[in-house]
């Protein structure tokens, strides 16, 4: 596997640094999880299935756990020679927390030339907002994210899922793969600074045309991935259910209104999005709203339409192509188990579904 002999020092908890060294780990790095006396609140949040939630293997699979109480001298100076031997060491404190107990970069780096530091905070190590907590939701608010993720009604929607957490995460693995590279030449590691916000606003580029070049904030049911398009959007079915379209382009639009005899709404969709579109979204809604999602499905396959339902996550979870490509997984014991998304040919991940017991795992030397 491709990170086989690197060796990962884990303080991380909740969602963005365990969902960085859980591709580490699945890749073949040894990732070693520093957790306090009675463990990461991770092993305690939403339902338990085994011997620890679902939250908590999910992203800890494959880790060894180690309890070490940095109070302590003795376990400080424990959690130091570990480091000393480390490549990768991963924090998810506030800033001026790792320097408190003697774990910041320069500290490592005097030891260990060679190790990779990755802090990943919600709003970086300095700035006007480094010393203030905030999870996820708060930076997609300060991101202007949530000011066009809208609901029916025009208010901000919360979203379904974390995206600054994983954002942050797949940026902070991002820097960690690039700084191990550059140390191969170099025999130097680096110190890698993430922050949520920032990882939240290099996610918006595509969506920042009309605040860049016209100082305006976009409308958001007139923009061309936000409900600004009539083949990007969702339709109710005969069932209560719904269908997503999310193809725009030419060729779709044409395929999708041919079938439907309705060539005279091309040229309206070709001009792009906006309040023009409004009679094909009608013609739309009308059509879908006469056959259930199942009958929709069905039409739709083998069309050059791009498309999908908007699955329940039992339905996803039971996807044969999901299931075909690896990404859903059980284990022994029945589980099932979400897969690595990064599929090398040569070298596959071969995860370890196991999540580790609560200090099972002695310091490695």
């Amino acid at each position: 596997m491709k990170l086989e002999g690197i060796r990962v020092v884990d303080l991380t908890a909740f969602l963005p640094g365990p969902y960085l060294t859980l591709a580490m780990a699945d890749h073949g790095a040894e990732v070693i999880k520093i957790e306090p006396p009675g463990g990461e609140h991770g092993r305690r949040i939403g339902p338990i299935d085994g011997d620890a939630s679902v939250f908590f293997r999910n992203l800890n699979r494959g880790k060894k756990s180690v309890v070490l109480d940095l109070k302590t001298e003795q376990d400080r100076a424990a959690l130091h020679a570990l480091c000393d031997t480390a490549d990768v060491f991963v924090e998810s404190f506030r800033p001026g927390v790792m320097q408190r107990l003697g774990f910041d970069y320069e500290t490592l780096r005097a030891r260990n030339p060679g190790i990779v530091y990755c802090s990943i905070s919600a709003f970086g190590q300095d700035g006007a907002y480094a010393a203030r907590p905030a999870h996820d939701l708060a930076t997609e608010g300060m991101s202007g994210v949530l000011s066009v993720t809208l609901g029916n009604d025009d208010a901000p929607a919360m979203p379904g899922v974390p995206v600054a957490d994983l954002l942050s995460g797949l940026q902070g693995l991002s820097g960690v793969l690039m700084a191990l590279l550059r140390r191969a030449s170099t025999g130097i590691g680096d110190r890698i600074d993430i922050s949520m916000l920032d990882s939240m606003v290099a996610g918006c580029l595509n969506v920042l045309g009309p605040a860049i070049a016209e100082n305006r904030q976009p409308v958001a049911k007139h923009e061309r991935t936000t409900g600004g398009a009539a083949l990007y959007r969702l339709y109710r079915t005969a069932d209560g259910r719904h269908l997503a379209l999310a193809g725009q382009e030419e060729k779709f639009v044409r395929t999708l209104l041919d079938a439907l005899h309705r060539p005279d709404l091309i040229p309206l969709c070709l001009q792009g999005p906006g309040p023009h579109q409004a009679p094909v979204m009608a013609f739309l809604e009308s059509v879908f709203a006469t056959k259930t999602l199942t009958e929709w499905l069905a039409w739709l396959d083998g069309r050059d339409i791009c498309y999908g339902p908007v699955a329940t996550f039992p339905e996803m979870l039971r996807d044969p192509h999901l299931h075909a490509r690896g990404m859903v997984l059980t284990d022994a014991d029945g589980r099932l188990h979400i897969g690595p998304p990064i599929a090398f040919a040569a070298e596959p991940a071969r995860p370890d579904l196991r999540a580790p017991v609560l200090g099972a795992h002695d310091i490695p030397r």
